[in-house]
């Protein structure tokens, strides 16, 4: 094929307007395999390259296997979108972080990505009212540069980033746009084709004077499966993020408190306690389908 497969299938999607979703539940294929595709990580083999030529000749006429032999600006004119070249697998916006281990990234992120997609309620201190607990909802989703996207409101607050998945962890760096400051999180993965359960340790600035950068630890709650409409389950999330995000009096179960809320310093070190937050595997609460919430 002229020019890369990645590039052609991602130009054709995104002029159909067609969600790797729907593609993944017209082959019959798990959303990973599109994934892949998308990020160039593979190529379609024969059958599957003749089921998706036969999907997209329902939409273009005339389409045929044949025309994946075309080069990117060939395939453009045919489409009837003019010379253009697809956009790149890793966004512009990625490649300028200059990133080590991005390759790696989007690798996992194709062969493990899907078992995060979907929508979460996170439960954490709240730095504004010592002894009460928030709720942030969010949604997980691939995206066309390969990597794992998320969008998260609290309280009109509205923070977008990335998630990249390195060995079995989940570094997240977000934009937190009400506010033009970053948001940070480290996370343990899990494995597994689907994730119930994520908890670790997020970095941030409070909404307080000075905008104080504060460590937590967080529990990520799985709550919904995404429809494969972009807008949809953009309407979907701030549908769930209306509420008032902080917790009730009450609502947060004991053992979930006691994993969130724990006292480290120099009196902790010396009762055998933490001298720094921190959330070593052994108390990771990340989990797959079986898990449940203390």
């Amino acid at each position: 094929m002229n020019d890369s497969f990645s590039e052609k299938f991602n130009l054709i999607i995104k002029v159909l307007s067609i969600s790797r979703a729907r593609v993944a539940a017209e082959l019959g294929v798990n959303k990973s395999v599109i994934a892949r595709w998308a990020s160039g990580a593979t190529v379609p083999s024969s059958h599957n390259l003749a089921g998706l030529s036969a999907l997209l000749a329902r939409t273009i006429p005339g389409f045929t296997a044949l025309d994946w032999d075309r080069d990117i600006d060939s395939l453009a004119d045919f489409l009837g979108v003019g010379a253009t070249r697809a956009a790149p697998t890793t966004s512009p916006s990625v490649r300028a972080l200059a990133l080590p281990f991005l390759d790696q990234v989007v690798a996992t992120t194709a062969l493990r990505g899907s078992a995060y997609e979907g929508f979460y309620r996170s439960t954490r201190p709240y730095a504004a009212e010592p002894g009460r607990f928030i709720h942030d909802h969010s949604l997980v989703r691939l995206g066309a540069d390969g990597l794992l996207q998320f969008r998260m409101i609290t309280a009109g607050v509205v923070a977008e980033g990335w998630i990249l998945a390195v060995l079995n962890q989940l570094f997240i760096i977000g934009a937190e746009f009400t506010g033009g400051a970053y948001t940070f999180a480290i996370l343990h993965g899990v494995n597994g084709v689907k994730c119930e359960v994520l908890d670790g340790i997020t970095l941030t600035s409070i909404y307080d004077v000075g905008r104080s950068p504060a460590a937590t630890p967080v529990v990520y709650h799985r709550i919904g499966e995404l429809t494969g409409d972009v807008a949809a389950d953009d309407a979907r999330l701030r549908e769930l993020a209306e509420p008032n995000p902080v917790a009730p009096e009450g609502s947060v179960p004991e053992g979930l408190r006691n994993h969130l809320a724990r006292d480290v310093g120099p009196t902790q070190l010396a009762l055998g306690g933490d001298w720094v937050l921190r959330l070593p595997l052994a108390r990771a609460l990340s989990r797959g389908p079986a898990a449940r919430l203390p």
